[in-house]
């Protein structure tokens, strides 16, 4: 298996940077109206799982990774939540709505799978040795 060396190479952080840009598409389309507050909140989870997935890399250790992996997958289904709401007042299409919905059902099973990968190995991060 081949070592991950920067967060961008993580297929979860690059899925949710296409969530993000999406969600950031139709806030940006006015699709949204002035729901302020909606907007904001989006805006905060879906950068956050991107975020997340970065900055838990980043720190260096398997423990810390995996707390982070998991921060993200909260702020996923954060996401998945807000989407409903801006489904159910008929800001988004239904077609958007699951393609939506099934990415970032998605990306919640990549970063389980990588949380229990990292739960099993003996990687140990790169600030401390194995």
């Amino acid at each position: 298996m081949a070592t991950i060396k920067s967060f961008e190479e993580i297929i979860s952080w690059q899925k949710a940077r296409e969530v993000c840009k999406a969600m950031g598409r139709l806030i940006d389309d006015k699709r949204f109206k002035n729901n302020y507050r909606l907007i904001d909140q989006i805006e905060g989870s879906s950068g956050s799982m991107m975020d997340n997935i970065a900055e838990g890399f980043e720190r260096g250790t398997k423990g810390e990774f995996i707390q982070f992996l998991g921060y993200a997958k909260g702020s996923c289904g954060e996401l998945r939540s807000q989407l409903i709401r801006a489904f159910d007042r008929n800001y988004i299409n239904q077609n958007e709505f699951q393609n939506i919905k099934q990415e970032l059902l998605n990306i919640s099973g990549l970063l389980q799978n990588m949380i229990g990968y990292l739960q099993k190995s003996n990687i140990a991060g790169t600030r401390k040795k194995v």
